[in-house]
């Protein structure tokens, strides 16, 4: 098992989850409220990376992000050096791969709230932070934790964009789903096995524990 991979996945996936849990709910409140005429299109970027191959947003994001770009020379002026090849141009990466995961099961979860209660709580005064922090959010609790763990969990098997946008460097930019590759290439067949299994015992555990909570709880969504 590659420890250092296994750290650093564990960090990306982390830090993926809390950029898009943050950046996620505020999108879906408003995919989830708008009537605006831009909505299809909005809804389509957030879920053009399901369709796309991994490699291909990898590539653009790597051109993208490049020193020759504008939004690549701002990145770097942000953080101080340049995002691809490094932990936070993993991070961008991984937020962007892994958006669907967090919109779409936050704004089915909105959109299942009762209406009449939104209505009934801006009558009484509350406002657009209000209503979300004290209605959607605790009525869509087990949309919020379906959204955390597929991101997480997605994150944790990245392997395209991760690839394309890091590279692979021991302790900086190789993941698991990576190592799991090298060791491949190497013919190191049990090594492989071992952290193919890691991988697959932790998605399945994790979706077994959110169809449980979502059983629990006795609501159609995920």
């Amino acid at each position: 098992m590659d420890l250092q991979a296994l750290w650093l996945t564990v960090r990306l996936a982390t830090a993926t989850t809390l950029v898009l849990m943050a950046s996620g709910i505020p999108l879906a409140w408003w995919l989830a409220s708008t009537r605006a005429r831009w909505r299809p299109l909005v809804e389509a970027v957030t879920t053009l990376p399901l369709l796309l191959p991994p490699t291909v947003l990898g590539f653009y994001l790597l051109v993208l992000l490049g020193p020759r770009t504008g939004p690549g020379r701002v990145a770097s002026r942000l953080l101080g050096h340049p995002p691809a090849f490094s932990f936070s141009g993993l991070v961008i990466g991984s937020v962007l791969y892994s958006l669907p995961f967090a919109v779409q099961p936050l704004a089915a979860g909105f959109r299942s709230v009762d209406i009449a209660l939104i209505e009934q709580a801006q009558l009484l005064g509350a406002g657009r932070f209000r209503t979300l922090t004290a209605i959607l959010l605790p009525l869509s609790t087990h949309s919020v934790v379906a959204a955390a763990v597929l991101c997480f969990t997605h994150t944790v098997g990245e392997f395209g964009v991760v690839l394309m946008i890091g590279g692979d460097i021991p302790g900086a930019t190789r993941t698991l789903s990576i190592a799991i590759y090298d060791q491949v290439q190497d013919f190191s067949y049990a090594a492989a096995n071992r952290t193919s299994l890691l991988l697959l015992c932790f998605s399945a555990l994790a979706l077994v524990l959110l169809y449980m909570r979502r059983g629990r709880t006795g609501t159609p969504h995920a």
